[in-house]
């Protein structure tokens, strides 16, 4: 039986979302799935997943789609953002378009989205707010700087907000997967990928307290050792 009964999760055509999605419907959780890719979306839809497209570029339009998704789906007691892109520049690259890019997916988004409920959550004393971050947040690696910087501001912001609402009674999560199975990180070459069926489980359960979380204790401790590395050896080191 799910711990919510009307979710929003943003970023659910693929990956994590989709997976959430599909988990929190088999327990019984009314579903709100948004994504822009339509016909991915609509193999979702069922009795308790409602469908809307939706491009999370568009902020101006979430308060308005949020009290649509209220109007049609009744209060809404968990919302999830899982939207992500991973843009991978040369190392001689500096490209400011594409890096503006990362912030308004990764980040901006996630902005929108929660200050849409945070208000609703804090007047009713209740809700759930969760953010998919990254391990990639922890440090400033060399090879997608935009990257790390956007999943760093995710959790930054949602520590913020979490300051803001536990005191009201609203959940705040932030999740910091290691490499996961999806679309986004196959043909990495990245090893030992958790299966995307096994993160959303875990993604779930942590979500019922408020926190920054890792998905793998051994992440947990090994991110522990990379943020107390000096920065004068962690730039020397090939990461």
């Amino acid at each position: 039986m799910s711990a919510w009964n009307s979710a929003i999760v943003v970023g659910a055509s693929s990956g994590i979302g989709r997976e959430l999605v599909k988990q929190l419907a088999a327990q019984g959780c009314r579903v709100t799935a948004l994504a822009r890719r339509e016909e991915l979306l609509a193999e979702l839809a069922s009795d308790l997943v409602r469908v809307y497209q939706h491009d999370v570029h568009a902020v101006g339009e979430v308060e308005a789609l949020f009290e649509q998704i209220e109007a049609d789906q009744g209060p809404v007691d968990l919302v999830v953002y899982s939207t992500g892109i991973l843009v991978r520049p040369g190392l001689d690259v500096y490209d400011t378009a594409a890096d503006a890019e990362s912030v308004a997916v990764n980040l901006t988004g996630a902005m929108a989205w929660m200050n849409a409920a945070a208000p609703k959550f804090q007047a009713r004393g209740t809700g759930t707010l969760v953010a998919i971050g990254s391990v990639a947040g922890d440090r400033g690696r060399r090879a997608v700087p935009a990257y790390h910087a956007s999943k760093a501001g995710l959790a930054t912001f949602m520590e913020s907000m979490r300051n803001r609402l536990v005191r009201h009674g609203v959940t705040v999560v932030t999740v910091k997967p290691g490499p996961v199975d999806t679309d986004m990180t196959r043909g990495l070459g990245l090893k030992r990928m958790m299966p995307v069926e096994k993160a959303a489980a875990i993604i779930l359960k942590k979500a019922r307290r408020s926190g920054e979380f890792y998905l793998s204790p051994v992440h947990a401790v090994m991110f522990a050792v990379i943020r107390a590395i000096p920065s004068p050896i962690f730039r020397r080191l090939n990461v």
